[in-house]
């Protein structure tokens, strides 16, 4: 059963325990088997991807049946129903509006001197995009992680998933990925997909950057090649804090609580109210709507050890209690929602007013779903068309403007030590200054 405290101490304890979840002990146990995974793809390729997809995965594959073909993403929209088909249509439309304003532009000043600064922004060459499978098929990852890359212009965008039993990948997310414009799908999850997307194989391309959520080991596995290519972030098992108040719709709430738990058993779902009452109807309609829930043992783990109600006494106690958190997703079910917006510093996505449920943001608002977890909203974002775009420094001096500056620059050198740094600019502006 969902619990109820009113304490705000025991709320700050319980709430940094469930926030520590994804630094438990036994998650640093991983580690090691990971490395070898790591290790033995990066010496072996294919032939190491492919015994850790037999070992992990249970799935018997040849290199020539890794890439998905061009047929079985043909067959994929004649599974699709055309209701599915049109909703995964209508996301892609407010997905990629919304990361289209996001573009940063590339600019240039003029200073005095003729001194030219400036800031370029280029994609990279090639991004690799995770998409988690076992217990559910997640198109609208697909949606996510592809289209800011695809807005972004990166040149090839490689995508790696995990077989099902019959070593198919579900036809949703084939063609989400059609839709968004990625081709290029490899059948292989795992720590031993991230190390194929970080060191390259035989078959799969080495990229330059790693976006998208997955289990223990894929998280471990981003991490630790960090610095061969760039992630996302490191994305833990997923959460919600609602912040309601007298007004909230108990059975609104207790279905919002539960859409994140049924995610994970290491799901957080968290409901701060002003009214014990709200508290007591949440946990009773939680109760009631998982009674015959189809992921009803997985939820029922989530809410039992991450689930929680915290009875507040005002909405500045609520705020201050989530920007502790930092949640992933913040719900505030309450009256003015914007009012307390202004009190709120640390959350991935925010959700205003009781029609805004977290569904809405997962699926097509347009702003990403993925999102820091576990804190890391205090500093980080959601994933956007940035991910995939870096950008390099413009620098033009003119002799004029670099002898100005030239005494400055030696005093600076000499005081660090690096005498060649000085001379760089002493051989340059000696003399004369018409000789520049």
């Amino acid at each position: 059963m969902l619990r109820i405290i009113t304490q705000q101490a025991e709320a700050k304890t319980e709430l940094r325990r469930i926030s520590d979840r994804t630094f438990q002990e036994e998650v640093f146990h991983k580690e090691a088997t990971v490395r070898e995974v790591l290790q033995a793809v990066k010496r072996q390729g294919d032939k190491a991807l492919l015994h850790y997809t037999e070992e992990f995965d249970r799935q018997i594959l040849t290199p020539d049946q890794l890439r998905v073909s061009g047929s079985e993403l043909d067959a994929a929209y004649q599974q699709v129903s055309k209701e599915l088909l049109d909703a995964i249509q209508l996301a892609k439309r407010q997905i990629e509006a919304f990361h289209r304003q996001r573009i940063p532009k590339s600019w240039v000043q003029f200073g005095d001197d003729d001194v030219v600064l400036g800031k370029r922004y280029t994609p990279v060459d090639c991004a690799g995009l995770y998409v988690p499978g076992g217990r559910a098929s997640y198109p609208s990852t697909v949606l996510m992680n592809a289209i800011p890359a695809q807005v972004a212009r990166v040149p090839r965008i490689v995508m790696v998933t995990p077989p099902g039993p019959d070593k198919k990948i579900n036809p949703a997310v084939l063609v989400a990925a059609q839709e968004a414009g990625v081709t290029e799908i490899y059948r292989v999850g795992g720590a031993q997909a991230i190390a194929a997307l970080a060191y390259g194989t035989e078959t799969i391309p080495k990229v330059h950057v790693i976006t998208g959520p997955g289990n223990i080991y894929v998280t471990l596995a981003k991490k630790l090649i960090y610095g061969t290519a760039g992630i996302d972030s490191l994305a833990g098992p997923s959460e919600v804090l609602i912040i309601a108040d007298k007004a909230a719709n108990p059975v609104y709430v207790a279905a919002d609580l539960l859409a994140q738990a049924e995610h994970d058993p290491m799901a957080a779902a968290i409901l701060l109210t002003t009214d014990a009452q709200v508290a007591k109807k949440v946990q009773a309609e939680v109760e009631r709507q998982l009674q015959h829930h189809p992921r009803r043992l997985l939820t029922e783990k989530a809410i039992a050890h991450y689930g929680l109600i915290v009875v507040v006494d005002s909405l500045e106690t609520a705020a201050e209690l989530s920007n502790e958190f930092a949640p992933e997703h913040l719900e505030l079910e309450i009256a003015e929602p914007w009012d307390l917006l202004e009190k709120i510093r640390h959350a991935g996505a925010i959700f205003l007013g009781s029609s805004t449920p977290e569904a809405v943001g997962d699926y097509l608002a347009g702003p990403n779903h993925t999102l820091p977890t576990s804190g890391a909203a205090r500093y980080a974002s959601a994933l956007g068309v940035e991910t995939f775009l870096k950008h390099s420094s413009l620098i033009q001096y003119s002799p004029t403007a670099l002898h100005k500056v030239a005494g400055a620059i030696q005093v600076l050198a000499q005081a660090e030590g690096l005498p060649s740094h000085g001379d760089s600019v002493r051989l340059r502006t000696q003399g004369n200054l018409l000789e520049g």
